[in-house]
């Protein structure tokens, strides 16, 4: 029987059951991860994250999406379900570097449980402190940048200073009326641990 290398470095026989990462059609990881759920009882880990974006227009929008976009991680059988699960309707393949197919640790898929609360949605709300640098999303001032002064966290507001029509002032807003002006890099300290890339 073929034998499989595993992350650890040791040989894995393929009728063993391990964690496998999946590559999937953007935005469909969930659906991808439904249909391999399907074939079998098998294990799926879809970790998805929502968290508040500006939109072109100005606004704030509350969106989800995979925290690893195109890949989810399934637990099955390689030796046995490896054509079914390369078939299932969203998949467009496995991760894997020729003929090997990395094994992902238990460890990593149970510290990513930790993070999203299991398979829930994990709400991503960056949390703001002094000397932090915003943009205001709503009101009359939204679009300015400002420098987070003071948080108020019983009332979930924040004092910012900003500069207005040439002299700095002083205003309070909501925490869900700012964004960090790094919200992408806020975004990628949340994910941390690292995906192969697909070869």
């Amino acid at each position: 029987m073929k034998e499989l290398a595993c992350s650890s470095g040791q040989s894995k026989n393929e009728a063993d059951s391990a964690w496998y990462c999946l590559y999937s059609r953007r935005k469909q990881e969930h659906v991808a991860a439904a249909r391999v759920r399907l074939l079998g009882s098998i294990p799926v880990f879809c970790p998805r994250i929502r968290f508040r974006r500006q939109t072109k227009g100005g606004a704030t929008v509350m969106v989800t999406e995979a925290m690893f976009p195109g890949y989810f991680f399934a637990r099955f059988s390689l030796g046995e379900m490896l054509p079914q699960v390369r078939s299932a309707h969203g998949v467009s393949s496995i991760v894997r570097f020729g003929d090997w197919y990395p094994v992902i640790d238990d460890d990593v898929i149970e510290q990513l449980r930790d993070k999203t609360g299991g398979d829930a949605v994990a709400e991503l709300l960056p949390g703001f402190a002094p000397g932090d640098w915003v943009r205001l999303t709503e009101g009359p001032l939204s679009g300015l940048e400002a420098v987070i002064t003071q948080v108020l966290p019983g009332k979930e507001r924040v004092r910012v200073l900003l500069e207005f029509l040439g002299r700095e002032t002083v205003t309070e807003a909501r925490t869900d009326q700012v964004i960090p002006c790094d919200f992408e890099a806020t975004l990628s300290r949340f994910v941390t641990v690292p995906v192969p890339a697909l070869v």
